[in-house]
């Protein structure tokens, strides 16, 4: 195993070498011989989450035996010496915007907000403004920096058109501590959907890769095996209301469209979907998918207790259930 991590903080590293917030150093033992970098590095430094840390291998601020590893692959050996550099947060630019937020959660460390349907998370083209980053930084304007200047705080997303629970990080020990937790699967992300069909199981998992669609561009969609990435949901029917049905989804990863990409690939659509559901009809007029994040569980980052947000259901998709249950009988 590595040493046992050392930690310095320091505002200047020596010679022609960027600021950075803190150093961690680490040095191989035989028992590490030949394990890839980033995997060696995730293993014994586990607030900071493989793929953050893989950012900092691209960006240089990883060292080798005293000299930058821009490759995560690179196989270790038994006395080299580790430093990673991790380099101050960055400050945004963006102008805070007066947006109302439904705050579930808030202390010092994060928040955890109900997003509402059609608030973009994050800068994006198309989204210059009004963004949940745009709201966030009128309400508090010191976030985390690690996801750069358009993305401050922002742990995990949900799309635009999703609605429920999502955790916002206040500075990058935060930040890093919960990127680890989903990384590791040990946080939880738990939804409630609203599908076409009816599946013959109670339950079941979906582990089929992910990857941008080969047409459509806009979209997103199960690729063949060896193509996209790894992607694995949990499922399980809640209730069964005539042609639908109420299911809970729960992620064990977070690619973009999961849920809603797994469930057309069930032939279970999400109701509304702008994009998954060859349908447009709904019992209900919706102005998007029928899914949300209704519960989010993790371990806090300061204090070590497990703390679980449960966000209520929007009126829509209240209305949309009793419309159902009542069409059911």
């Amino acid at each position: 195993m590595f040493s046992k991590q050392q930690f310095a903080e320091t505002g200047q590293m020596e010679g022609p070498r960027d600021p950075v917030a803190a150093i961690r150093q680490v040095r191989v033992t035989e028992k590490q011989q030949g394990l890839r970098l980033d995997r060696g590095l995730a293993e014994q430094l586990p607030e900071l989450s493989r793929s953050r840390l893989q950012q900092l291998i691209r960006q240089g601020q990883v060292w080798l035996n005293g000299r930058p590893c821009l490759d995560k692959d690179r196989p270790l050996q038994a006395g080299d010496e580790i430093e990673v550099r991790i380099p101050p947060a960055t400050p945004t630019t963006l102008e805070p915007e007066r947006i109302p937020l439904d705050i579930l959660y808030e202390d010092e460390d994060l928040l955890v907000i109900n997003k509402p349907r059609g608030l973009v998370v994050h800068p994006a083209p198309g989204h210059a403004s009004g963004t949940l980053v745009h709201a966030l930084l009128a309400h508090c304007p010191h976030l985390s920096g690690i996801n750069g200047e358009l993305r401050p705080g922002i742990v995990h997303r949900l799309d635009k058109d999703t609605t429920g629970a999502l955790v916002i990080a206040k500075h990058d020990q935060a930040h890093q501590h919960l990127q680890a937790q989903i990384q590791a699967k040990t946080a939880r992300r738990i939804y409630l959907g609203v599908v076409f069909g009816r599946p013959a199981q109670s339950q079941g998992t979906i582990s089929a890769p992910i990857g941008r669609h080969p047409v459509e561009r806009q979209k997103m969609a199960v690729l063949p095996s060896g193509q996209g990435r790894a992607a694995v949901t949990h499922w399980q029917v809640l209730e069964r209301l005539g042609n639908y049905t109420l299911m809970q989804f729960e992620l064990e990863t977070g690619r973009t469209h999961q849920i809603r990409v797994h469930a057309a690939h069930l032939r279970l659509p999400i109701v509304g979907d702008p994009l998954y559901t060859q349908s447009k009809t709904s019992p209900v007029k919706l102005s998007g998918q029928a899914l949300h994040a209704w519960k989010l569980s993790f371990v806090h980052p300061r204090t070590g207790q497990p703390l679980q947000f449960t966000a209520p259901l929007p009126e829509e998709f209240e209305r949309l259930l009793r419309q159902l249950r009542s069409q059911a009988g």
